[in-house]
Parts: structure tokens; C-alpha cells; sequence
């Protein structure tokens, strides 16, 4: 039986406003950030969500808990975490290496971790997740950098991805036999109290 995952990426922090590299590293919500959780619990509203997990992350946990609210707890689990960039933790984003394989191993020799460790992390806590008896429909509420790792496990990111995403974008899968299925990315659209649909092929 296909089972459905909504992953989440977190609102807008302070970080993110400072252009700081943020990943072990945390910072708190902004007012746009608890906006944005707000606006998507909007969505998930009729949803019939099963059961929802969080990086343990304040970030994380705290839009977590305000989309849903009081309807449903949710599990913490460091394996949602963002990737470790080690001591560029709360370094400007422009040292960030613009090329994406230089990318993928830059920051182990300064204590971080390497994307293909975030990308089995992902892929097996959530596959073990989704195995689970009564999660037919799972919110997991994590990251920018671990979502995309998460996705170039089953398709290239950036065939559906053009860019940088918005905070508190879903990435809606269909799980079924230890395999995910992107079938829509789901975009908040605050100016229109609204949401863009990306369906993907």
C-alpha cells in the first residue's frame, strides 16, 4: 500500500535573514518564519496526518509545533538534522563553494560532514519510518540542505529544484517497498495567503 511523506523545511530564522551557514548550528524562528508555519497549517488542515517527526533542531521543533498545533505530537530525531559544516558553523554563506561536487565534501576536513552522510542518514531514518504500522500520512519537518540530499537519493534535485527554496516548502512523496516517489513540491505563497503546486513527473 502507498503510503504519502511530507517533508518540510523549517520557517525563516535569524540565520537565514544574516546570510549565516546554518546547520548543527541553530537560531530562532523570525516573526516571517512563525508566519510561515502559520500559513502551513493552512495546508495541512484536511490532511489526515498519522503521525510527525522533527530534526531536533529548535528551528525544526518549533514549526513543528506550529503546524500542528495541538491536533497531533511529534517525535524528535537527530537524524533529520541539517548537515554538520563543521567550523564554518555561523560563517557567511558566501564562503559556501558555489560548485556542487566541490560542495559535497568541502567542509570534512574542518569537522563536517560529507552530503553522502547526510543523504543515508535521511534515507534510512525515513525508510524505516514510513515502515512503521499506522503512518499512512507522515509530516517530517527538517531542512534546506538534508531535504535535497534526501531527493538526489531518488531523482536529480535539480531537474525539479531551480534554485534556492522557500522556507517551509513540503516536498510531498509516495512511499511504497523502500522507495520514494516526488510527485509534487508544495511552495507558500504568503502574498496571496495561498500556495503554488509543482507537480513532477
Amino acid at each position: 500500500m502507498k503510503k504519502t511523506l511530507y517533508l518540510m523545511r523549517h520557517g525563516q530564522t535569524l540565520f537565514n535573514v544574516r546570510r549565516k551557514i546554518q546547520g548543527a548550528c541553530d537560531s530562532p524562528l523570525t516573526e516571517l518564519g512563525i508566519q510561515q508555519a502559520e500559513h502551513m497549517r493552512k495546508y495541512f488542515k484536511d490532511i489526515p496526518l498519522s503521525a510527525a517527526y522533527s530534526s531536533t533542531s529548535e528551528r525544526s521543533c518549533d514549526t513543528a509545533e506550529i503546524v500542528l498545533e495541538d491536533r497531533l505530537s511529534y517525535q524528535r530525531s537527530k537524524m533529520l538534522k541539517e548537515r554538520n559544516f563543521g567550523t564554518f558553523e555561523g560563517e557567511s554563506e558566501d564562503l559556501n563553494p558555489t560548485n556542487r561536487e566541490v560542495h559535497k565534501s568541502f567542509f570534512v576536513p574542518y569537522g563536517g560532514e560529507h552530503a553522502s552522510e547526510t543523504e543515508a542518514r535521511m534515507v534510512k531514518f525515513l525508510c524505516e519510518t514510513m515502515e512503521k504500522e499506522n503512518h499512512d500520512h507522515v509530516l517530517a519537518v527538517s531542512h534546506a540542505g538534508a531535504s535535497v540530499q534526501f531527493m538526489s537519493h531518488w531523482l536529480d534535485p535539480w531537474t525539479v529544484l531551480k534554485g534556492r527554496f522557500p522556507n517551509c516548502t513540503v516536498f510531498k512523496y509516495e512511499y511504497e517497498t523502500s522507495v520514494f516517489r516526488l510527485v509534487e513540491v508544495i511552495y507558500p505563497n504568503m502574498e496571496n495567503d495561498s500556495f503554488d503546486y509543482q507537480l513532477v513527473n
